[in-house]
């Protein structure tokens, strides 16, 4: 079994460094350069290859085997930060930024196929997890790596040798899958070909829609992932720029917001897997929610302050720990809602449902976060920490009526025990 979570919990890792890279150290950098917000929250778009994920999902299943996948895809980010290396983001956006787009569809691509080996790998209750765990554990410590200690560095040792560095972490994965004694390529080719009999359903993929949609509880899930996340994801990515403009270097940023606060973030995600062992997921889900629209509050506060002063400093860490934490809390709550509507469709299509809420949950984020740039440079922080704010509060809303009239209720009534 610890074979099993250190090859799992490694290939989360690196899928995580382009997510740290781009959230984390990428605004923060360009600001720095003099970039605008606008700009800079466009760049937002780059995540689009993982809202496409659903599309070349049967092809990973279906072709080749995981191995080969995950090397190729893991491969194929070394090349692609050796080829970073040789650019220079002040005089190279358009390049660096088509590398980071290269980056992004291939740890999408390799998701899908570290998802499929997670599912061949794990057996038992226990197992799935334990499994679970080392993903979000995994991933989020790859854009702490990426995002926060990266970040603390490049001042130091320059954008070329980082991506060097990257590189060479890369191909070190790819080797270590590449003889991995764990993945047994002929039980995970098996699990594809078991999936062969519905491909009558491929011939006419409306009804795989039907189906979808037919699912209980599926309409109301659709809309709580796309909005979820809407003022917090504004907050999350406009906040650090403002303390960067206001009261922070980008070294100090770099350690606060890219490790305290994910380190934060972490503990949220696996308190949540705990918290649901002991209570309901409606209940923790409405009491989270309410927190989090009291954080946002506090958080929109400090930016009256514009004055640098310890203790402002202070407040400011405060803040980016309790959001991050609260955020990682409700990601692992909402990931679980998700799994228990997936749980009630029919099995030919389970993967199939589960990869489409997940496409909007991230196209739910990606959406806001690349006009919340062009948001502060149009109305001001103030203003666009007022519509966060309302945005947190309206999801709460959501989610409590959700609970308390039933639709959250009814889907969580058939939760395996």
């Amino acid at each position: 079994m610890n074979d099993k979570l250190v090859f799992l919990g490694l290939l989360y890792f690196v899928q995580g460094i382009p997510y740290g890279l781009q959230s984390s150290l990428l605004p923060v950098y360009l600001r720095g350069a003099g970039h605008s917000l606008t700009r800079i929250g466009l760049t937002k778009i780059l995540y689009f290859p993982w809202v496409l994920k659903v599309l070349w999902a049967p092809l990973v299943d279906r072709v080749g085997t995981k191995r080969r996948w995950l090397v190729a895809t893991v491969s194929g980010l070394a090349l692609t930060c050796l080829f970073s290396a040789a650019l220079s983001p002040e005089t190279h956006i358009w390049g660096v930024a088509g590398t980071l787009l290269a980056m992004n569809a291939l740890a999408s691509v390799q998701d899908i196929a570290v998802d499929g080996a997670a599912v061949g790998l794990l057996k038992g209750r226990s197992e799935l997890g334990l499994g679970n765990t080392a993903q979000v554990v995994g991933y989020k410590a790859g854009s702490v790596f990426a995002g926060g200690g990266l970040l603390a560095v490049i001042d130091v040792a320059g954008w070329g040798p980082m991506f060097m560095l990257l590189a060479f972490v890369y191909f070190g994965v790819a080797l270590f899958v590449w003889g991995a004694p764990v993945l047994d390529d002929e039980l995970l080719r098996g699990q594809a070909e078991g999936r062969r009999g519905v491909q009558s359903d491929a011939v006419h993929p409306w009804r795989v829609w039907q189906k979808l949609l037919s699912v209980p509880g599926t309409p109301w899930t659709m809309l709580y992932v796309l909005t979820y996340k809407l003022g917090e994801q504004g907050a999350v990515t406009m906040f650090p720029l403002f303390l960067l403009d206001n009261h922070m270097t980008a070294r100090e940023l770099g350690f606060w917001n890219g490790v305290i606060a994910m380190g934060f973030s972490i503990c949220g995600s696996s308190l949540g897997g705990l918290l649901l062992s002991q209570f309901s997921i409606g209940s923790l889900m409405r009491r989270v929610f309410v927190m989090r629209t009291v954080s946002m509050a506090f958080q929109s506060s400090l930016l009256t302050v514009l004055e640098p002063s310890p203790l402002m400093k202070g407040m400011a860490v405060l803040s980016l720990s309790v959001q991050h934490f609260l955020g990682g809390l409700i990601t692992t709550l909402t990931f679980t809602t998700m799994m228990h509507c997936t749980q009630r469709a029919e099995e030919s299509v389970q993967a199939t449902h589960y990869s489409f809420l997940s496409t909007l949950e991230v196209l739910g984020k990606l959406m806001f976060s690349a006009l919340a740039g062009g948001l502060v440079d149009w109305v001001g922080f103030p203003t666009a920490f007022l519509l966060f704010l309302v945005l947190s509060a309206g999801t709460a809303l959501h989610v409590w009526r959700a609970t308390d009239t039933g639709v959250l209720r009814e889907q969580l009534k058939e939760q395996p025990k």
